[in-house]
């Protein structure tokens, strides 16, 4: 058994929106295939992958860097204890050869990437579906109700409250339960008039979060945080650079509500000085890390494992990125629930076909892998790629 190919293109995910920082008008990502010589029906097993929105295509590093060292590593050196499949810490190392601690950049993104791959065709040589892998090999029983949130709200070029209030309700009439909005690409004032158009939509027991990308000074966060006292939101989503540990544990003194954070922090190491210092609270606030975009599904284990050991539930953490990636680690290991993309970075965000939103909540189909092949318009992308 042996990896014999790993191919990438950088795709287009452009789109004429904005959050608070960004535009996305030029906007990539890697999109990878990991091909084995494992047979299954007749064909190769090959697993596919892509990074989440926000963060650029990676190709460069991909071709030129990681791939060539899984491919001249030994095929034996790849494989688990029993040799019937791949190893994906093994893959891992191989990628990571080479490569000094810190400094993470773009390479955890390319490395994030190649291991969802990995992780897909782990789980299709296996013959099961990526969560219910999870699941056994951590010792838990898999829940294939997942909660899911639709994130929207960005701000377009003459989009107004109406505008925004038919998105919303869209979301809304779709079974979403909450709801997500940007923040801080418009005056304070501005804002509020964005956030209470939302609310006035919401029914009984809906709720309503808010992300400011990380546009804000200290002040302008405690601004934004006193005004937003008064709605009982969701959460408040990274107010501040999310490397300022110190603003976001200033912060925490001004929002007693329930804050968000985490999905631009790319390493366990990352992770674990925001937990350290950034004064986050393990009864209400919210984790985000991607495992897209932060080194893979391999470096996210070793994330949860810091974060049980520092007293945090895993149900506490709700990753970014709107990927089945994450719905499956959801899933087979008991986080809180994903993001979702219903109708944004398309053909990469939403479900598979016939998995439909009831009460905030997707059930999982039965798919093998992470469950691409149920979404026609992206498995067709990823086979082009394949082919």
């Amino acid at each position: 058994m042996r990896i014999v190919d790993i191919r990438e293109r950088t795709a287009p995910i452009a789109s004429p929106i904005a959050n608070a920082f960004i535009d996305f008008s030029k906007m990539t990502l890697s999109l990878v295939a990991v091909v084995t010589d494992v047979i299954r029906d007749g064909k190769p097993v090959i697993g596919y992958g892509f990074n989440s929105n926000g963060r650029y295509g990676q190709g460069g590093l991909i071709r030129e860097r990681f791939a060539p060292r899984i491919l001249q590593a030994a095929p034996e050196s790849l494989l688990d204890a029993e040799g019937g499949n791949l190893d994906p810490g093994k893959v891992w190392a191989a990628m990571f050869t080479n490569e000094k601690p810190g400094g993470h950049g773009e390479r955890s993104v390319a490395m994030g990437t190649i291991d969802m791959a990995v992780w897909d065709a782990v789980a299709k040589i296996a013959g099961k579906p990526l969560f219910r892998l999870l699941a056994e090999r951590a010792g838990l029983t898999a829940d294939p109700r997942v909660f899911v949130y639709a994130a929207g709200g960005y701000y377009y070029p003459g989009k107004g409250l109406e505008g925004l209030a038919a998105e919303m309700q869209g979301y809304l009439d779709r079974g979403y339960t909450v709801v997500k909005m940007k923040i801080g690409g418009a005056p304070l004032a501005d804002d509020c008039k964005r956030i209470e158009t939302v609310l006035k939509l919401l029914p009984t027991g809906c709720k309503l979060a808010v992300d400011a990308n990380g546009r804000f000074d200290l002040d302008t966060a405690i601004a934004y945080a006193t005004a937003l006292r008064q709605y009982a939101l969701f959460w408040y989503e990274e107010a501040g650079d999310p490397l300022d540990y110190d603003l976001q544990a200033k912060l925490a003194e001004h929002y007693p509500g329930p804050m968000a954070t985490g999905e631009n922090l790319f390493s366990m190491q990352d992770a674990r000085n925001l937990i350290r210092y950034g004064g986050m609270r393990p009864d209400r606030d919210w984790l985000q890390f991607d495992c897209a975009l932060s080194y893979g599904l391999v470096e996210y284990l070793r994330t949860l494992e810091m974060l049980k050991a520092n007293g945090w539930s895993w149900r506490r953490c709700i990753p970014h990125g709107g990927h089945q990636m994450s719905l499956n680690i959801a899933a087979g290991l008991g986080l809180g629930g994903n993001e979702s993309y219903p109708d944004l970075f398309q053909p990469y965000g939403g479900f598979p076909h016939g998995v439909r939103v009831e009460a905030g909540h997707i059930m999982m189909p039965d798919l093998p892998g992470i469950g691409f092949e149920g979404k026609a318009d992206l498995i067709a992308e990823m086979r082009s790629l394949a082919a």
